[in-house]
């Protein structure tokens, strides 16, 4: 057997081993990942203490980017959610739209929400307002829940600083401003299809009330309370601050270039890195949607200290994704992955959907495919010509394949099951048909965009 066919055969069992642990054994996607490193490694004739430098540079060098960036993002998803400003924004796009039009208001407001606020927490914030509406109208809640849910899972899914994309723009070392840009590019259509279009489709093949055990909190709608919630013109503001400021980076990188000595540029550059963007638009928040409206100095740190809570969950997974990536470099795997990929004249677009679509429909977690996809893809992309705005295009395949095909081994197919009263069966013909709507839709996107760049 030659060395390269073991190398192949030593990686295949180490993903096996990675969906054994997180599926049979229900072991953390974080030591998961760590075993199957370590595994990969040894197999591959590495040394042990190699091995033990290797984590310590994959750890490292993922996590300098990563850990600032999903830090700064969760304390002002925070305090946007603390602040009402996810209530205002529901409420003003819905005012703006009309009741007729309120499915596409539900879906621009999940997609703008879900940009700072993770997707479940998004999903609590807003539900209360599907409830109402439904109630309002007499229509089924997927009427209005699913244009909902599909704005929150694509920007989930496909635009930073959200850490699942921005998970994906580290591991590869792309531009953070064509992830945003090919994001919002692909993610706007299948919002649209998988939202109002799909939503009024299975609004009326399946009709649901309110559940039962959900209806006490129907008191708290943000339609029918009176609160005291920041403008929408300054929640808005405050979300495109990052984002216009991250493209005015990478748009001036591409026109004078990332080397450039003229001062305008730099600054430019400067304020559009993604940690100077994020900083300056934490420190608005806190001030603007903080300490302006009521809230004492030591309230603000402390929902900016609870913030960090769940992100340290998603820091830790995908430092163990740099590992696994690194170690699949190190180890010549990636070398004799990417000759295979090249040789079969697979396009990497296509290769980076199909990886992390088995990997999503094998143990659920698209935080773990979409980390398993990169560190597949890493060392292909390391051999192979690629430019920035082309590794943009395969940063969100990984992304639309870590969406298709949510089922019963997905966490978040079980929050929606019981948030809006489904049977499974109910859920399969809604949320998983919804998410795959969104995947093959970014794919189709990013792959027609690829045929011109």
């Amino acid at each position: 057997m030659s060395n390269e066919v073991w190398l192949i055969i030593a990686t295949v069992i180490g993903i096996a081993l990675l969906l054994f642990l997180i599926m049979k054994v229900q072991l953390h996607a974080f030591v998961a990942l760590l075993i199957a490193s370590l595994f990969i490694g040894l197999a591959t004739g590495m040394s042990p203490m190699d091995i033990i430098g290797v984590i310590e540079s994959g750890m490292g060098g993922t996590l300098g980017f990563i850990a600032v960036v999903v830090g700064l993002g969760a304390m002002f998803g925070e305090v946007l959610k603390v602040s009402g400003g996810a209530e205002r924004l529901a409420l003003t796009l819905i005012d703006k739209f009309g009741e007729k039009r309120s499915q596409w208001a539900l879906g621009f407001t999940g997609f703008l929400v879900s940009i700072p606020v993770f997707l479940d927490v998004a999903l609590v914030i807003l539900i209360p307002i599907v409830y109402s509406l439904a109630t309002k109208t007499r229509k089924s809640l997927l009427y209005y829940g699913i244009p909902l849910l599909a704005g929150l899972a694509v920007a989930h899914s496909f635009v930073p600083p959200t850490p699942g994309p921005m998970t994906v723009a580290a591991m590869l070392g792309v531009d953070l401003g064509w992830v945003i840009l090919f994001g919002i590019a692909a993610g706007i259509p299948a919002m649209i299809l998988a939202g109002p279009v799909f939503g009024k489709f299975i609004g009326n093949r399946i009709h649901l009330e309110i559940p039962d055990y959900q209806k006490l909190e129907e008191d708290v709608s943000a339609m029918q309370k009176e609160r005291d919630m920041p403008s929408f013109k300054l929640v808005f503001s405050l979300i495109l601050i990052p984002l216009v400021l991250i493209l005015a980076n990478t748009v001036t990188g591409a026109i004078v270039g990332d080397e450039s000595t003229n001062l305008f540029a730099e600054s430019i550059q400067f304020v559009g890195h993604p940690f100077v963007a994020l900083i300056i638009t934490v420190v608005l928040t806190f001030m603007l949607l903080g300490t302006r409206r009521g809230y004492t100095r030591g309230e603000v740190q402390e929902i900016a200290t609870k913030a960090l809570e769940p992100a340290g969950i998603i820091i830790l997974i995908t430092g163990a994704g740099g590992v696994f990536k690194e170690v699949l470099i190190q180890s010549g795997v990636g070398d004799v992955m990417g000759n295979l990929v090249v040789g079969v004249g697979l396009p990497l677009v296509i290769a980076a959907f199909l990886i992390t679509t088995f990997v999503r429909v094998a143990q659920g977690s698209a935080t773990v495919a979409m980390v398993t996809g990169a560190g597949l893809m890493s060392p292909i992309i390391a051999v192979s010509p690629v430019t920035q705005p082309e590794l943009g295009l395969i940063a969100i395949a990984i992304a639309s394949g870590a969406t298709v095909l949510s089922h019963v081994n997905d966490s978040g197919f079980w929050l929606v099951n019981r948030f809006f009263g489904m049977t499974t069966g109910e859920t399969l013909k809604s949320w998983t048909v919804m998410e795959t709507i969104i995947g093959l839709t970014g794919f189709v996107v990013v792959l027609i965009i690829s045929i011109f760049i």
